[in-house]
Parts: C-alpha cells; sequence; structure tokens
C-alpha cells in the first residue's frame, strides 16, 4: 500500500454513513497498525452526517455516497480535488432465517414479491429513494404504501428482517452479510440493480490534511481490494 506520510499525534476525527462502517473500521485498524496514526470514525445515517457537516462541524475526512460527497465539494465543506472513491456497493434482498425464499431472478420476479409481501422495508440512504422511484415506476407505490415499515434511525432494516417486523427486507448487502437471524435471498437483478459509489474527501477545516490524504490513499490502493468483498463490496 502508498507509504503513509507522517504520523501526526492527534487522532484523525471521521464521519460517515452505516453502509460502510465495518469496512472503514477494519481499514482504520489496519491503518493505524501499520502508521500509528489513530483514526477515529463515528457512523451515522448519511443524511445527518452531511447535515453535520454542513453546520460546520469539524471532522478530518468525511465517507459518505459520491453524490453527498460531490454536493459537500461544491459547497466549500471539503478541500478541492479531494474526493475519493472508494467502494461500489450493490443492494440485497433478504427474508427473516426460515422462512420461505422468494424468487428475485428477474425484475417481473422482484415486482411480485414486493406484491406479495405483508411487510417490507428499505434504506433512507441513496438506495432506498432508488427503490421507492423503482415501486414508483412499477406503478405500485400506493398500494404497497400501508405495508412499508420505516426503519428507526441508526436501526438497520436486517434488524427488522431478523426480528421478524418486516418480511422483506432491501438493504445493501454491505449492511446484511453480518445479520444474524435473516437469509439473504441474494442481490437485485442486473437489470434493477441499485449501485451506490461511497467515496471519501477531506474535510477543509482539518488541521492534517497530509494525513487524511495518507489514510484515504491507503483505502483506495489495490490491497485494500480483499477487505471490501469480505464487506460485500467491490472497489472503486
Amino acid at each position: 500500500m502508498p507509504t503513509p506520510a507522517p504520523t501526526p499525534s492527534v487522532a484523525l476525527r471521521c464521519i460517515s454513513s452505516m453502509a460502510t462502517r465495518l469496512l472503514l473500521t477494519e481499514l482504520a485498524v489496519d491503518f493505524t497498525a501499520r502508521t500509528g496514526q489513530a483514526v477515529v470514525i463515528e457512523s451515522v445515517g448519511g443524511v445527518d452526517a452531511a447535515k453535520r457537516v454542513q453546520a460546520g462541524e469539524v471532522f478530518d475526512a468525511v465517507f459518505l455516497a459520491s453524490d453527498a460527497i460531490a454536493k459537500l465539494l461544491a459547497a466549500g465543506h471539503l478541500l478541492p480535488g479531494s474526493q475519493v472513491d472508494l467502494v461500489h456497493s450493490g443492494v440485497a434482498v433478504a427474508v427473516q432465517a426460515g422462512a420461505p425464499v422468494p424468487d428475485i431472478s428477474s425484475e417481473d420476479a422482484v415486482r411480485a414479491a414486493v406484491l406479495a409481501a405483508p411487510t417490507l422495508s428499505y434504506s433512507t440512504g441513496p438506495s432506498g429513494v432508488a427503490l421507492a422511484q423503482l415501486f414508483a415506476r412499477w406503478g405500485i407505490a400506493d398500494e404497497i404504501r400501508s405495508r412499508i415499515v420505516q426503519a428507526p434511525p441508526g436501526v438497520p432494516v436486517g434488524a427488522l428482517v431478523a426480528r421478524g417486523e418486516v418480511a422483506l427486507g432491501f438493504q445493501q448487502l454491505s449492511e446484511l452479510i453480518h445479520v444474524e437471524g435473516i437469509t439473504i435471498v441474494g442481490p437485485l437483478p442486473a437489470d434493477i440493480q441499485i449501485t451506490t459509489t461511497f467515496s471519501a474527501g477531506v474535510g477543509s477545516l482539518s488541521t492534517q490534511p497530509e494525513a487524511v490524504r495518507a489514510l484515504l490513499a491507503f483505502m483506495a490502493a489495490p490491497q485494500a481490494a480483499a477487505a471490501k468483498q469480505r464487506q460485500g463490496m467491490v472497489a472503486a
């Protein structure tokens, strides 16, 4: 991996959306072991993370969906030219462990599974917005509206599925692969797959920009691909 910059003594303070928290934790631990540079990453809902950065809270690095990073860059909250694309993350479908597994092999099959589900849930992030648009395109948004269960802040869709509160859950694979009590039916078919690119940027108020650039280079290096795959994502 790239040679890190000289190690400052102050921990890098970072914020991320929930979807990448396990991957970023793994890579940050590895970076610290190699360099001695401490990294603290707070993972919250993506919308909340962006709002905190927009409000002027100081973070050395910000990890969010690429469109959110682009908006923060345009608004001057991140250093120009500092965006680094890290991973592509796709959406998968889950049911409670032991429940019948629906057919999701085609767009028509997924539509039928959604219509047959007594309850369903999806993320409030970019993938959830795209799913809502898909349901609207299918002409079923009004029909299923009363069956949609909104996950409370900080509660992943997979947890609702595991507890039996939701029959059919849609969430990024990276959020589902470590949840006990569910069966991952599989990814959405290629023609309706929803892929989110997660990126990072250097906070405009960071006092350690070179250390942050070293961290992001480390996370984007080819040697990080295996960790990304373990967490249900692929390198960008």
